[in-house]
């Protein structure tokens, strides 16, 4: 017989990308875990796990029990939650994804908000750069920031974000300003690695020309957002770089925009949610606080509170 208890050990365990990984979170040995992990394959008379030297592996018998022990975790909470909720209480335990960067700056101040709201309920931010990556059975809300790709997935637009092409000052004063996309071949450009994307393809578009395709040789690059940035702060060459990055660094004249005439694709910050997430009661009112956290889009308002002018707005 299967426990709730024993669901959740496994829902930890399919999860991480280590015995080892999962004893931490389970704030337990990894024998332990071990151990655990035996008894209940011989409970069940299945192999859940192939275990090799460097990631766990499911098992067609793991990957049902993975799947079916979050559907029933999850009845089970949003059961719970009802109840609850005719008390006016909201608990449980919300798992939220996000980039290093934006989650620092956006998403750990509300998921504050929601700890303050609702001091019942638990809170785990896991930030990583591609989070849009992970496996949905890792999260309950993911913000991401760029295109989508996964049309299963619940989406809950947040706010309106521009990828912009930029430099530093003393940067465009040795080598020049760019007029076309074209003349950034005779520059330093950095990117910012990838495994799913062809990050050295940029692709503009113009009200009056026709979109234009690029293949840019980069001088530098980084899996980190921030080194990017940081090296175009440095003047070592152009970048790109999502519109709530860089909005202060154009106000304080440490970034300047180039080529506004045209435009990179959109990253706008959404939120995605696995149908059965969007029934519990804590997603619900940590989406609430999100969106108005972006009401008014901070990055498109000066200090002041007043309407902030980048590129692209005059259009």
């Amino acid at each position: 017989m299967i426990t709730s208890t024993d669901l959740e050990f496994f829902r930890i365990v399919s999860t991480a990308p280590s015995l080892a990984a999962a004893a931490r979170a389970l704030d337990v040995t990894p024998s332990a875990v071990t151990q655990r992990l035996q008894q209940l394959e011989q409970r069940l008379g299945v192999r859940l796990l192939e275990r090799t030297s460097r990631r766990l592996h499911l098992t067609a018998e793991g990957q049902l029990l993975a799947r079916r022990g979050v559907e029933i975790l999850t009845n089970i909470e949003i059961m719970t939650e009802e109840l609850l909720e005719r008390r006016q209480v909201v608990t449980g335990n919300l798992r939220v994804a996000a980039p290093f960067g934006f989650g620092r700056l956006y998403i750990a101040p509300a998921m504050a908000a929601l700890r303050q709201q609702h001091p019942e309920v638990k809170l785990t931010l896991s930030l990583f750069e591609d989070p849009v990556s992970l496996r949905s059975d890792a999260w309950n809300v993911l913000i991401h920031v760029g295109p989508l790709t996964d049309s299963s997935l619940i989406v809950h637009r947040l706010a309106p974000n521009r990828r912009i092409l930029c430099a530093a000052p003393s940067y465009l004063e040795r080598n020049g300003v760019p007029e076309r996309p074209e003349a950034l071949s005779n520059h330093a450009c950095a990117v910012i690695r990838e495994d799913h994307a062809d990050v050295t393809l940029w692709r503009f578009s113009h009200r009056d020309q026709p979109p234009l395709t690029l293949r840019i040789q980069p001088a530098m690059s980084s899996n980190d957002g921030a080194v990017i940035k940081h090296w175009g702060l440095a003047g070592l060459g152009i970048i790109i770089r999502s519109e709530w990055d860089v909005a202060d660094d154009f106000r304080a004249g440490r970034l300047v925009p180039l080529l506004t005439d045209w435009q990179l694709p959109d990253a706008d910050v959404v939120a995605l949610l696995d149908s059965r997430d969007g029934r519990v009661a804590r997603t619900a009112r940590f989406l609430e606080i999100l969106k108005q956290q972006f009401q008014p889009v901070p990055w498109r308002t000066s200090h002041n509170g007043a309407p902030a002018n980048l590129p692209g707005d005059e259009e």
